[in-house]
């Protein structure tokens, strides 16, 4: 669990490459500089830890690409204590990063053996989301609705009813919407009935699959 002067010199370098792609965020972009992503990936990939790239984890699923996760984070325009709902737990990196931009996460995983590994990691690298659970992406975490923003980390084909109404007035829903390729889609609660949607060019993602695994 080693992090060094080199992986920060790295980080910085990575901050800096996702500044000159578009990310304007100081609060996204400080996030990526604190936090240690080589160590949320097999050691095999450390030395690559800090390129803007995705790479495979447990259970078939992936660690999105650095730009990614800093995208979608962007969109939801984060604020300190936001009540933030995660659709996708996965290596924790994501989760990590919204914690570290003072979020208060409910995140869920329906890999039963990442849920195991992110748990234990993410306490050991002192990221404490609010609650981390083992579940159905698709029925969203109804008895801690409702959010202030939700996020889904994985490809969707269409957007889960039960996440649109766990979501505030007001309040943004970040998913890639498709199967092959998806769509960067942004919903906006306008009222109880209505939502705006943004769509954001495409991006690729492992599939959001219902039930647990």
């Amino acid at each position: 669990m080693k992090d060094t002067p080199k992986h920060q010199g790295l980080r910085n370098q990575l901050a800096k490459l996702l500044e000159q792609k578009g990310i304007t965020d100081k609060n996204v972009l400080d996030a990526i500089k604190k936090i240690p992503r080589h160590l949320f990936l097999n050691s095999s990939f450390e030395d690559f830890a800090y390129q803007d790239k995705a790479f495979p984890i447990a259970a078939g699923q992936t660690i999105s690409q650095p730009y990614t996760v800093a995208f979608q984070s962007q969109l939801l325009e984060v604020k300190r204590e936001h009540k933030i709902l995660e659709i996708g737990t996965g290596s924790g990196y994501q989760t990590a990063v919204l914690c570290t931009m003072g979020a208060k996460v409910y995140t869920i995983e329906r890999q039963n053996e990442l849920f195991k590994i992110t748990s234990l990691l993410l306490p050991k690298l002192g990221i404490r989301p609010k609650h981390i659970s083992f579940g159905d992406g698709y029925k969203g975490l109804p008895q801690y609705a409702p959010f202030d923003s939700i996020i889904v980390t994985a490809g969707a084909p269409y957007i889960p009813p039960a996440l649109m109404a766990q979501l505030k007035i007001g309040g943004k829903l970040v998913i890639p919407l498709g199967e092959e390729h998806q769509i960067m889609t942004l919903l906006v609660r306008k009222n109880e009935s209505q939502f705006e949607k943004h769509e954001f060019g495409e991006f690729r993602f492992v599939p959001l699959l219902e039930d647990k695994n």
